[in-house]
């Protein structure tokens, strides 16, 4: 790996990690410091750090490096000049957005003049006077949380590639109703598209249409008569986690589309299915370093947590 590195003396053992590099023989400010470790161009015994590593306490032995020209070296876009886009990370290859609900991810034949990250992102390109946005994958209307795009058809192919291979970790977080069980588990099914009423529906493994959906669970928190679920997807079908959690008798509070049969619980007012993407992380098609995001629940699912609580 190339760049300057120093190893932290015994002296220096307990320094915050952006304080060590702030020192005149290294980077000279904490300024320069702080935005060496928000572009991702600081590693610590070769592991990259978040922008949130500042704080780190170092001991004797640490070995840390700056590699300020890292192919694909990040920067971090400020609120101010990204506005509503909600972009959590970008640089020469890549965008990773917070999506709202309530936005597509890319434009629908169907859905003609709805807004779209896609339509955004195209104009926040058009700014810069670069080219259009390429999807890498997609979440739904009404799910709020981290999309991914790439800035260059090589790129979204390498990372494309990634997904098929199931290598890139995508955690969601649902308010179910009950309490699935048991608490941590498996599930699997087989689905199949209709085309007709645009839903997945459950079908047999011997069904040539149909194809595996698999993903993990937890119960992260119990409530009355609902559950908070942390689930990871191993495949990534369209409305896996809906029609997965329905299959078993856990509909998300407020779905519409995969609310069908009996339900005993008292229905709870929520505008949207309660499920949020809320951890992404993947292999930079350029170097290989890992990167991980996380999104925290947007306020009107933070606010339906704090009522179920109460």
């Amino acid at each position: 790996m190339a760049g300057d590195q120093w190893i932290v003396g015994p002296s220096e053992t307990g320094l915050r990690l952006d304080k060590f590099l702030a020192a005149p023989n290294r980077l000279d400010s904490r300024g320069r410091a702080g935005a060496a470790i928000e572009k991702g161009q600081v590693y610590l015994n070769d592991v990259e750090m978040a922008s949130t590593d500042g704080a780190r306490r170092l001991v004797a032995g640490d070995a840390v490096r700056v590699w300020r020209d890292r192919p694909g070296s990040a920067r971090r876009a400020p609120r101010a000049e990204t506005g509503d886009l909600g972009i959590v990370f970008e640089d020469s290859a890549l965008i990773v957005l917070n999506k709202p609900a309530g936005l597509l991810s890319v434009p629908l034949e169907r859905k003609a003049g709805a807004s779209s990250v896609y339509d955004q992102l195209e104009e926040y390109f058009r700014s810069q006077g670069k080219r259009k946005p390429f999807v890498v994958h997609r979440i739904d209307r009404d799910t709020s949380g981290l999309v991914l795009f790439a800035r260059d058809a090589r790129t979204q192919a390498a990372l494309k590639a990634q997904f098929r291979r199931r290598e890139p970790e995508r955690v969601y977080w649902a308010v179910v109703y009950g309490h699935p069980d048991p608490a941590r588990g498996t599930w699997r099914d087989h689905l199949v598209w209709d085309t007709k009423a645009l839903i997945q529906k459950e079908t047999s493994p011997r069904d040539p249409q149909g194809t595996e959906a698999v993903c993990e669970y937890v119960v992260l928190e119990r409530f009355h008569e609902t559950s908070l679920v942390e689930v990871r997807l191993h495949t990534g079908k369209r409305n896996q986690i809906r029609i997965q959690a329905r299959l078993r008798g856990h509909t998300l509070v407020g779905e519409r589309r995969y609310a069908f049969g009996p339900d005993t619980l008292r229905p709870i007012a929520f505008a949207r299915q309660a499920l949020h993407a809320h951890r992404l992380a993947f292999r930079h098609p350029e170097d290989g370093r890992l990167l991980r995001f996380e999104a925290p629940p947007p306020a009107d699912l933070a606010a339906l947590i704090a009522r179920l609580r109460a």
